[in-house]
């Protein structure tokens, strides 16, 4: 079957809005800076895994599925969405979280326990494929039918989202008569990196599709990584596109202050920077361990021409995760840098 024709269950919001940033492109003072609002698609708040659960949580259902169990950090936005999700279709939502359980619920684990999620924390990173044995095992004997999603939901089927997803920017550009020569987005287990850079090749995009790493990974390997995972992805639905090292655009950013910072979700003052700018400009805001990074690499890109030079535009692509701003420890980590930032008067 055509990727075109694929079925998917309606989860979102589409198209979401493509916006020019007035003030960041009067700031930067370089090309026309634009942003998609891939925040804005729902459920539970939505972000750049809707479009995935579209075409997974269909294959779930298709297949007589009654519970979805997938796999993140504790604050993974990916796990939260799927929560969502399985609830507005009436499955019973599974998340097996690496980390331990703090005994408080901040950010998206407040959410995930307000939708009813089972959640299953586990402290040795090692065991976690066992655990998800286990708990699909538990379940199917009192039985349900557990259908489980990779982390990200980073699978052919589920990078079909973000294949699409440039289709629907191009159409954009014409009805809005606009020109996008750069797009920027974060890489992590690739679903939406991927899939954009594929669906970039495959529908003849004006535009090429810049990366930006959330966690420090090796460049060879992941570079590696992407080629195979676009590779197989167009391999699955035919698509007849096939891609090497050098069609694979990722800013990585300084030796000694790389854009994925020190670790995944550690806080981090630069990310932060990035942060308060687009908030202080625009008034969109961005999450500290996906989106936070990717911006700022954005704002380097933009700034020092690596890869969009002077006049060019480019757009920025928000993947959501803002609930990130309300866990715990990045309130704690933020309250110097947030109170130096606005004037609070006690009266």
């Amino acid at each position: 079957m055509s990727i075109e024709n694929l079925k998917k269950v309606k989860l979102g919001n589409y198209p979401t809005p493509l916006e020019k940033m007035e003030n960041m492109t009067k700031l930067m003072g370089k090309g026309e800076l634009f942003i998609k609002r891939d925040d804005s698609t729902g459920p539970a708040f939505g972000g750049n895994k809707t479009r995935k659960l579209e075409y997974l949580m269909q294959e779930a259902l298709d297949t007589g599925c009654t519970a979805v169990m997938t796999i993140g950090g504790t604050q993974t936005n990916h796990g939260r969405t799927t929560v969502g999700a399985a609830v507005k279709l009436g499955l019973k939502p599974i998340l097996v979280l690496m980390g331990a359980d703090t005994g408080y619920l901040s950010g998206n684990l407040n959410l995930d326990a307000m939708m009813g999620a089972d959640i299953y924390f586990v402290s040795n990173p090692a065991k976690i494929m066992d655990v998800m044995k286990e708990v699909t095992a538990k379940y199917e004997a009192q039985g349900d039918k557990v259908y489980n999603i990779p982390g990200g939901g980073s699978n052919p089927l589920g990078a079909v989202g973000y294949v699409m997803s440039v289709k629907e920017i191009m159409q954009q550009m014409e009805e809005q008569q606009i020109k996008i020569d750069h797009v920027i987005c974060t890489v992590g287990s690739m679903g939406t990196y991927g899939g954009m850079l594929l669906g970039a090749k495959y529908f003849n995009a004006p535009f090429d599709v810049i990366a930006v790493p959330v966690a420090p990974e090796q460049r060879e390997k992941k570079i590696a990584d992407v080629v195979n995972f676009v590779n197989e992805v167009s391999k699955t639905y035919g698509m007849g596109v096939e891609i090497t090292a050098d069609d694979v655009k990722i800013a990585w950013g300084p030796d000694d202050a790389p854009y994925s910072g020190e670790a995944y979700n550690k806080p981090d003052p630069l990310t932060r920077e990035a942060i308060i700018t687009l908030a202080k400009n625009e008034g969109i805001m961005l999450d500290p361990t996906y989106t936070g990074k990717a911006f700022r690499g954005f704002l380097d890109i933009v700034k020092q021409g690596e890869f969009v030079k002077d006049g060019e535009s480019a757009m920025f692509l928000h993947t959501g995760g803002a609930m990130a701003l309300w866990t715990k420890e990045h309130l704690d980590d933020m309250q110097e840098q947030l109170r130096a930032n606005c004037t609070t008067t006690q009266i």
